[in-house]
């Protein structure tokens, strides 16, 4: 997982580079609301152009990091989604909260 922080804009982004499954997302867990609660951003942008694949935990995890960034005034989106990732995401109503926007550039929701 790489991060980097826009100061003029208070964005960041957060390119995830593994798998997120039950295996993978307590540490993400933490390494993202360590970057989330350092930089305080206004938006926190979830750069998913390389990961494979994402279960329920991966609902969880998004679910959690949406409400730290709403609980400290900011919002979360997700970029570059795969067809497969952003399917379970509409399927779980995610699509309903957080922006998703696809790899092919479509917002879902």
């Amino acid at each position: 997982m790489t991060s980097s922080f826009q100061e003029a804009d208070k964005q960041l982004t957060i390119q995830i580079t593994e798998e997120i499954d039950h295996h993978t997302t307590e540490k993400l867990r933490r390494k993202m609301d360590y970057e989330i609660t350092r930089f305080m951003p206004r938006k926190v942008m979830l750069d998913f152009s390389k990961v494979t694949f994402m279960d329920s935990a991966g609902i969880g995890l998004l679910i959690g990091r949406y409400k730290l960034a709403k609980l400290l005034g900011g919002t979360l989106e997700v970029n570059h989604a795969s067809a497969a990732i952003t399917k379970v995401l509409e399927m779980s109503g995610v699509v309903r909260i957080i922006p998703i926007h696809s790899v092919n550039s479509e917002m879902v929701g």
